[in-house]
């Protein structure tokens, strides 16, 4: 009897979770559609990225023969890939921090925090929107990589590829609720995204392959998650990898995973409980 009643409690809170999350959806979504030059300007800038690489690709890409051939020798469908995880890593370390400082400011922070949601709630739901339009955005990417440039992946193993991509996206959201912490405590800016960004792109392996490093950098970029998702998804997008030819790679994401996702739970957790002491929560 006592267990029923647990699993009833449980999938009742399991049910409010998602029409919230809904809520903020719906609410993210009419604020950006309020904003539509914003919305329709993104998605111009896509298809100029997309050409631009395009043309680079065109005259770049032969003299990286050696370099792309276990990436199917194809530099544009390699850069995609690259941008398409760092667009993700960015959205993600950036909308936790943005849902908490966007709160601060506009004094709504705190009367979210004492309604029966908890932090993690309102933070995932407020991700909700930027996740789907990043989403859709690489989707474009692709769509106009495909119809105008020639662009192939392989899909033989698209399974593979979405647990690749979850698997790269959870120590993300780790890191992103770390900077969340950050700012619920220190209230400005983040260092976090500022350093993830510029030192994935750098070391990651977004533009070029991990190989051409310096032999004194490739430890650096040995502990980004990024460099180990882009490679799985490269190899199973462009050169047919099974799951045995990926498999450490995912180990090495599975320990990134756990690792940045508790630190980064434990860390939200400790900066309210830290800024609740202090009597911060309204100050920005």
């Amino acid at each position: 009897m006592l267990s029923l009643t647990l699993s009833m409690e449980s999938k009742k809170t399991f049910i409010s979770s998602l029409r919230k999350a809904g809520a903020f959806l719906r609410k993210d979504w009419n604020v950006a559609i309020s904003y539509k030059l914003q919305f329709f300007s993104s998605i111009a800038g896509v298809l100029i990225s997309t050409m631009v690489f395009y043309f680079l690709s065109n005259f770049v890409g032969k003299n990286l023969t050696n370099s792309m051939r276990p990436y199917g020798g194809n530099y544009f469908a390699f850069v995609i890939v690259g941008i398409a995880l760092t667009d993700y890593l960015v959205v993600s370390t950036e909308s936790f921090s943005s849902a908490i400082r966007s709160g601060q400011v506009n004094g709504t922070f705190e009367a979210l925090l004492t309604t029966p949601t908890s932090i993690l709630t309102i933070l995932f739901s407020s991700y909700l929107y930027p996740f789907l339009f990043t989403t859709f955005r690489i989707l474009t990417y692709i769509f106009i990589g495909v119809v105008f440039c020639g662009l192939q992946f392989q899909v033989s193993n698209i399974w593979l590829c979405l647990l690749a991509l979850v698997m790269t996206l959870l120590p993300f959201w780790g890191l992103g609720l770390l900077s969340a912490a950050f700012i619920i405590v220190f209230k400005q800016g983040s260092p976090i995204n500022w350093i993830l960004g510029i030192s994935s792109t750098l070391l990651g392996g977004v533009f070029y392959p991990v190989s051409s490093l310096p032999a004194w950098l490739k430890p650096l970029s040995l502990a980004m998650p990024l460099t180990f998702g882009i490679e799985v998804m490269r190899k199973v997008l462009l050169a047919e990898a099974t799951f045995r030819d990926v498999q450490g790679n995912l180990f090495i994401l599975m320990c990134f995973s756990i690792t940045f996702l508790i630190t980064g739970i434990i860390s939200v957790k400790y900066s309210l409980r830290q800024a609740r002491r202090e009597g911060t929560l309204l100050h920005y």
